[in-house]
């Protein structure tokens, strides 16, 4: 019931200010994305899959708090994100995600403890400043990286086409304020 106080304030917050359009036009980059990754579309279906199979398995346990654990996937590794409240809710979410046919490996970028309402609004403030800094960022495909941040903690995932590409959107996360910590989980694909 808390969390969904929680989204419904951040949601009235974002209609207040004039963002709600942000969040129904969303769907729209999907069409972008697809066209813009570096994987092949077997590779990017087979990571949702997972994604989603991950996610699903999540929500089932009742002894994760599954709307607190970001889950993305590169390539058959799945990269856990977000705020739990105990060491074993966080080794109960590896164990959930190792079990998922087609995983690789897991890493567990999970942090114990809590997660205030003002932490939450700060971190949606962060992870936006990078994203806007991305996407004007010359040579970068912003949406080919996924930006999550919780406590100040500000993990990017995702491919660029050069080490060059890396460093910069890793600088732009450093430089940003908000960000107290980087989690550097950027692959780079050469062609």
């Amino acid at each position: 019931m808390k969390q969904y106080s929680i989204l419904c304030g951040l949601f009235l917050a974002l209609m207040a200010t004039g963002c709600a359009a942000a969040l129904i036009g969303a769907g729209a980059t999907g069409g972008y994305k697809v066209a813009t990754d570096e994987r092949n579309a077997d590779g990017m279906w087979d990571d949702s899959a997972i994604t989603t199979k991950v996610k699903n398995k999540l929500l089932k346990d009742h002894t994760t708090t599954a709307m607190q654990i970001d889950v993305d996937t590169l390539e058959g590794n799945v990269f856990l994100t977000g705020v739990v409240e105990t060491e074993q809710e966080s080794k109960r979410a590896v164990e959930i995600a190792k079990n998922v046919p087609g995983v690789k490996k897991v890493t567990n970028n999970l942090q114990i403890g809590e997660r205030t309402f003002g932490q939450s609004v700060d971190d949606t403030v962060t992870g936006s400043r990078i994203k806007a800094q991305l996407v004007v960022e010359p040579g970068i495909r912003s949406l080919n990286i996924d930006v999550d941040v919780h406590n100040g903690v500000v993990t990017l995932t995702g491919i660029v086409d050069s080490s060059e590409q890396r460093k910069r959107a890793i600088e732009i996360a450093q430089s940003t304020i908000g960000a107290v910590r980087i989690v550097d989980n950027i692959k780079v694909i050469n062609h």
